[in-house]
């Protein structure tokens, strides 16, 4: 699977290359719901369309989200967003912010 790793965030860069995942790496571990509140919490999975609800600081996190969710829109990848000393784990969905198009759904295996 091709990857783009960007630290400034170009989706545009992933969907020319045809990348099945981009990875936004910043200083910060995750999104947050509520950032800088006593309420902030990490989001750790969610959809494009969840992540357009909510409201990001335009010079800050504002901007790798728009760029997470228009490549996941355009493309049907995953993008991740996280810390750049995780950036293994965020693409593997142990850290930070993965963003996919639908949700995904938890295959469970049946034993008799």
């Amino acid at each position: 699977m091709k990857v783009v790793i960007a630290l400034g965030g170009n989706a545009l860069l992933a969907r020319e290359l045809d990348a099945g995942a981009l990875l936004l790496l910043t200083d910060v571990d995750a999104v947050y719901r509520n950032w800088n509140t006593p309420d902030a919490s990490p989001l750790r999975a969610t959809t494009a369309r969840e992540l357009l609800r909510q409201r990001f600081a335009p010079g800050s996190m504002g901007p790798k989200v728009e760029a997470a969710c228009r490549f996941v829109e355009a493309t049907g990848g995953l993008a991740g967003i996280g810390r750049l000393e995780d950036a293994l784990e965020v693409l593997e969905g142990r850290r930070g912010t993965i963003v996919r198009a639908v949700p995904q759904v938890a295959v469970s295996s049946a034993t008799d």
